[in-house]
């Protein structure tokens, strides 16, 4: 039990009013899990009640910690300069919001894969963790991330779910998200299901939806046309190329599957510029649910993925890494937003 309140609030004195030990105040405020939901309220309510603030400096010094994560993003293409996918965007206030809700701080920086960015930061005690997201070619990321884990770099990343032993990753399950495109697609009567990404051990989150789309064709009777995949990565120019591809190619298509929406939109303008009609010609389904995939015209049909869980996840998934437990990687659902460019 703790002590009677005397001066500045202290977490004793919390304890003191909560009926609880000083560590169990100190769990709870640092978000620990180990603490029953109602407790952590509890505390919280009356450290808010005490004008209670964290000694963050002597927090660090007992605990050898820095309380502080980095989040780092890597270059990805992009139509402007800001080489920042802009789901991994959408993804910062999650992270932002989960780590605030823990009482640490967050340091943000923009990384090329090429920089010994460890070293600037879990290495010279900056931070007690790395956040990755965002990386291209998955076979040259891969073997810095096995390096990290080498190491005993602490870090987390967002990306393809897989039993390597490259750090703790957290994802969709891309290959339940890429069937539920591929079914729904089917329901409106398409059966000629292109699918624009690359689809192999270098983009594995592409290639596991493009997995899904056929599991969906298999499922209905009708064998996947390997003629109907073409490469892309995520821009719309790229994703207005491959289109183009498509239609040059002669062969007959109802649907397009876009392994993002950014490809999704660029294909749009493609399918546009040869008259051909969304969704009457041709629907479209995209991946993410950007922003500004309910701005298209139609409005693009999409796969959410879950920012918020996926912020609250990664942070989990860190700090479990830090202390010394033991969290597997967690695939989240993802979640079918029709619109008006996949129904007639």
């Amino acid at each position: 039990m703790g002590r009677k309140p005397t001066g500045r609030p202290t977490s004793f004195d919390i304890a003191y009013a909560a009926g609880v030990s000083q560590p169990t105040v100190s769990r709870a405020l640092r978000g620990d899990r180990s603490v029953s939901e109602k407790t952590r309220l509890k505390i919280e309510q009356i450290a808010r009640d005490l004008h209670y603030t964290v000694d963050k400096n002597a927090s660090s010094l007992r605990s050898q910690r820095a309380n502080t994560i980095a989040l780092l993003f890597f270059e990805d293409p992009t139509p402007d300069e800001s080489m920042i996918n802009p789901f991994f965007l959408a993804m910062l206030g999650s992270i932002t919001r989960a780590t605030a809700e823990r009482g640490l701080d967050l340091l943000i920086s923009f990384q090329r894969m090429e920089d010994d960015w460890h070293v600037q930061y879990q290495d010279s005690h900056r931070a007690d963790g790395l956040i990755l997201l965002g990386y291209g070619d998955y076979t040259k990321y891969r073997e810095r991330m096995e390096q990290l884990a080498r190491q005993g770099t602490h870090f987390a990343r967002w990306g393809s779910v897989s039993s390597d032993s490259s750090g703790v990753t957290v994802g969709t399950d891309n290959v339940g998200a890429g069937r539920l495109a591929g079914e729904h697609l089917l329901e409106q009567g398409c059966r000629k299901i292109a699918f624009l990404g690359h689809a192999d051990e270098h983009y594995p989150e592409f290639s596991g939806r493009y997995s899904g789309l056929c599991s969906a064709l298999v499922e209905a009777g009708i064998e996947p046309d390997e003629r109907l995949q073409f490469d892309a990565l995520t821009t719309e120019e790229e994703g207005r190329a491959a289109a183009r591809a498509l239609l040059e190619s002669g062969l007959e298509f109802d649907a397009i599957f876009a392994a993002s929406d950014l490809i999704a939109i660029g294909a749009m303008r493609a399918l546009a510029d040869a008259s051909r009609r969304v969704p009457s010609d041709v629907a479209v389904v995209g991946f993410d649910d950007i922003p500004s995939a309910s701005l298209t015209t139609p409005p693009l049909t999409t796969i959410m993925q879950d920012i918020r869980g996926a912020g609250e996840a990664l942070v989990e998934a860190l700090l479990a890494q830090v202390e010394g437990r033991d969290l597997p990687p967690r695939k989240l659902p993802g979640k079918l937003i029709i619109r008006g460019s996949s129904i007639a």
